[in-house]
């Protein structure tokens, strides 16, 4: 709703956060968990959001980057954020290894609406239904972007069969493909133990293999561009005091003011 009513304001907080890959190709991905989190907080009324922060990750129940709150009902939802290009896309690490090793006691394909959903009801597929992933997908050669967001119920009810696909074709390991009844890929459980790093295990789907399981935040691509005013105000701030940030900050606060009375947004 937010996206549609005021564009500009999200058109600019997105050109801003993938602005960062000009200063390094993952710096992108932590800022934009501040970035959504202050965004939440000032343009979005009714809600908050906390940041949750990779020092509390090991301590948390729900793999989430942010926080938001409901101020009227006072509910609490955690989100995890996610900055990748149009492509590969990880749902969930999986940290605890469940999935795989669940699947892998199955002998041979998964058919069949009662076995397929035996599994999404196993409680090493908990996380399925537990994560609240928002993704930020870019495609950088276009400078576009989007805001998708993976439709799990929809996965869920469509998949007809769950097939292992073993080590080749690039693929150092084995991983299991979900399809659904058009053989249209859904999404997929990658192999990894304890040892692996978590891009060889988890919850993953595809932007563009399995468009249809996702609903746009944005209604579509939208075009960004980058900031490089921004660019040099980090490397300024880098070699500034902290009364120079402050006065910066403040300057920053009547910006934020004056695109508010612009969207006429009352918060």
């Amino acid at each position: 709703m937010l996206a549609s009513k005021y564009p500009d304001l999200i058109t600019m907080t997105l050109s801003n956060i993938f602005t960062m890959r000009l200063i390094g190709n993952k710096t992108h991905g932590d800022l934009a968990e501040i970035a959504i989190a202050e965004f939440i907080n000032q343009y979005m009324y009714d809600f908050r959001s906390i940041h949750v922060g990779k020092d509390l990750y090991r301590a948390k129940s729900h793999e989430e980057d942010i926080k938001i709150i409901n101020e009227i009902t006072k509910a609490e939802f955690p989100v995890s954020l996610k900055a990748y290009g149009d492509g590969p896309l990880q749902l969930s690490t999986d940290k605890d290894f469940q999935m795989f090793p669940r699947l892998e006691r199955e002998k041979g394909d998964i058919t069949g609406k009662a076995n397929v959903r035996a599994i999404f009801d196993d409680p090493a597929f908990s996380v399925f239904r537990q994560i609240n992933v928002l993704p930020l997908i870019y495609d950088e050669k276009k400078q576009r972007c989007n805001i998708l967001v993976f439709d799990y119920d929809k996965a869920q009810a469509q998949t007809a069969r769950i097939v292992r696909e073993d080590a080749g074709r690039g693929r150092k390991h084995s991983v299991f493909r979900f399809y659904d009844e058009a053989d249209d890929y859904v999404c997929e459980v990658r192999y990894g133990d304890a040892a692996a790093n978590a891009l060889q295990r988890g919850l993953w789907t595809h932007t563009k293999n399995g468009l249809k399981y996702f609903d746009s935040v944005t209604s579509g691509w939208i075009d960004y561009s980058h900031n490089l005013v921004l660019v040099k105000l980090f490397s300024h701030a880098l070699v500034s005091s902290s009364a120079g940030h402050e006065t910066a900050l403040e300057k920053i606060k009547e910006d934020i003011v004056r695109l508010k009375q612009k969207a006429g947004l009352r918060k």
